[in-house]
């Protein structure tokens, strides 16, 4: 009992102690975090703009880049400031709130990418009942039962990650503040609970998993029973976009945490925690523009509205 000390921070993982390291892992990451922004705020405003993309699709597609923007601005900021002013510490209470905030986003994250795999089941195997089922009320109904649940969960998982006291000391073996290696530090009589809570977690994920394979082997039954060659691919067309992005989450998400936690840091530890926690945010919106038609559409009308913007301004100017 007398080794708990009460922890006033934490001191999180810096890449290099070298400081032109440090200075290349500020530039990468501010990189990496403007191609999310202006990625995801792109798939936003034309969504928001384009009154051919008010649909439910797209509003849950809306949805998940404003999480995505959410979750890497979490983490990558105030590792990119670390960096930048050669400092490794993050208060208590900036822990907290960094634990409360990625659980939110990347549980939202999940939820939402469960409801849009249950809008293509209901527009590919039940077109006929959609817009009864699927409609505008439905929609802001799911996406405010996923808001707020997910900040029940969050609240709930937090709580307990840091009712737990910490024996280990306060330095975090990663680059913001993971559940995983804030369980390193804690007293083995008290992070029990929190083990509990993990198993929660991992039971909601999968049956998150669980529902979104379903609804896919339905989708996938109904498209090969399809005749026509153009509306079989105008099915898959829709969906391909949707079943990427989910790989992508279930693949770099069961990558981080089915790997097991050293004693000591490693280099593929960090690896792993970017490709998880970074990677999505940056990957999500260059697959759906890639893969979507209606997006690109949308994104190519968008550039050349601001184009003939700018031209009008400079003809204004050359005017005056």
């Amino acid at each position: 009992m007398s080794n708990r000390t009460t922890v006033t921070e934490f001191l999180l993982l810096g890449f290099s102690d070298v400081q032109e390291l440090q200075i290349l892992h500020f530039m990468v990451f501010l990189v990496i975090y403007l191609a999310a922004l202006i990625g995801n705020l792109l798939i936003i405003t034309v969504v928001v703009l384009d009154h051919h993309l008010h649909t439910p699709m797209y509003f849950f597609l809306m949805n998940l880049s404003i999480l995505d923007i959410g979750s890497i601005s979490v983490t990558v900021p105030k590792s990119m400031a670390n960096s930048l002013m050669n400092i490794r510490s993050i208060s208590y209470s900036g822990c907290v709130a960094q634990v409360f905030l990625f659980v939110f986003f990347v549980s939202a994250d999940l939820a939402f990418l469960t409801v849009m795999a249950y809008d293509r089941y209901v527009a590919i195997c039940q077109p006929l009942h959609y817009e009864r089922v699927i409609n505008r009320r439905a929609c802001v109904q799911m996406a405010a039962g996923v808001w707020i649940s997910v900040f029940l969960y969050s609240t709930f998982h937090t709580g307990i990650t840091f009712a737990v006291s910490f024996c280990g000391g306060n330095m975090v073996d990663q680059f913001f503040c993971e559940i995983p290696q804030l369980l390193k530090l804690a007293c083995s009589d008290t992070y029990l609970s929190e083990t509990w809570a993990i198993a929660f977690s991992v039971c909601l994920a999968s049956s998150c998993f669980v529902l979104i394979i379903v609804s896919y082997v339905h989708i996938f039954t109904m498209v090969l029973r399809i005749p026509a060659e153009q509306g079989w691919h105008k099915a898959l067309s829709t969906c391909l976009p949707h079943l990427t992005v989910v790989s992508l989450f279930f693949c770099t998400a069961n990558f981080a945490y089915s790997h097991p936690t050293s004693s000591s840091t490693s280099t593929l530890d960090l690896v792993v925690a970017v490709l998880y926690s970074v990677l999505p945010a940056v990957m999500n919106p260059i697959i759906y523009s890639m893969r979507n038609k209606e997006i690109k559409a949308a994104l190519r009308k968008l550039i050349a509205r601001m184009l003939s913007t700018k031209n009008k301004l400079s003809i204004f100017s050359l005017w005056l």
